[in-house]
């Protein structure tokens, strides 16, 4: 599933599903060793865990953040299915 995230550095976030088990995010764009770093350590998370760690995450002072928008990507990913 692709999301398009919002109020970010990032302009798309890939996420991959194997029910509610996470087996890959891969973010367009943002900060590059960031994003890597938060996509290696929600790999094989449970996505309920990773949406109640990220949520509400804010990156200075946007109202929202890389990790906040991937909570936003997982909680669609898991409506959708």
């Amino acid at each position: 599933m692709d999301y398009r995230p919002t109020g970010v550095c990032s302009q798309l976030i890939h996420v991959e599903l194997d029910g509610d088990i996470i087996k890959n995010v891969e973010f367009i764009g943002g900060c590059n060793g960031n994003t890597k770093g938060l996509s290696s350590l929600v790999r094989e998370m449970d996505a309920h865990e990773a949406i109640s760690r990220l949520k509400g995450i804010t990156c200075g002072d946007k109202a929202t953040s890389c990790p906040d928008q991937l909570a936003h990507a997982l909680q669609q990913a898991l409506d959708a299915n």
